[in-house]
């Protein structure tokens, strides 16, 4: 089974890719209305979203899409409703349009699922991946969770604004209120 980084925390992924089935798609269609079904976590590319919206509107389990980097993100807006999780897809290290996709995510259409990065993740990003509004990290092959763990606080101050995070000033007074040195490297 594959772990995550989620949360904060190392966990075993309850969610499955649409193409780690063994059934094809039809039969996964079908298979929604069959007991149990509910309890599936199903993670769809977003092609496949938008070439069956109803068949993926109907399906009664939770509901994530994995997007690609060259998706756009505000192709989402109209289903996010229906959405648990948006997994997005980083095809190398230097690609940064997942940061953005996840910011937007969360400042403009006010999704409040799990947003998860996928592909090339590093152990370095994910403090500012964190930052741009990922709350859930597939690392790649190779990368170290306890590393992954503590790059998410390798710096006690955040200059740049980022989502859902105290101001500089916030920052600095509950990092001198707590003991913590105010400096933006641990």
């Amino acid at each position: 089974m594959r772990k995550i980084l989620r949360r904060r925390e190392v966990v075993e992924d309850e969610w499955r890719y649409l193409e780690e089935l063994p059934e094809t798609l039809s039969s996964v269609a079908a298979a929604a209305s069959a007991p149990g079904a509910a309890q599936s976590a199903l993670i769809i590319p977003v092609a496949q979203l938008s070439s069956a919206a109803d068949t993926w509107h109907a399906w009664p389990g939770r509901l994530g899409v994995r997007v690609e980097a060259a998706a756009r993100v505000e192709e989402l807006a109209s289903v996010l409703t229906r959405l648990e999780l948006v997994a997005f897809a980083f095809p190398n290290a230097g690609d940064g349009r997942g940061y953005t996709y996840a910011r937007l995510l969360r400042e403009r259409y006010g999704f409040t699922g799990e947003v998860r990065a996928t592909g090339a993740v590093k152990c370095d990003q994910i403090f500012f991946m964190a930052r741009s509004g990922f709350d859930s990290f597939e690392l790649a092959p190779g990368e170290d969770f306890d590393q992954a763990l503590h790059a998410l606080s390798r710096f006690s101050v955040a200059y740049a604004p980022g989502v859902a995070h105290l101001s500089i000033l916030a920052q600095r007074f509950h990092a001198q209120r707590s003991g913590r040195t105010s400096s933006s490297n641990s």
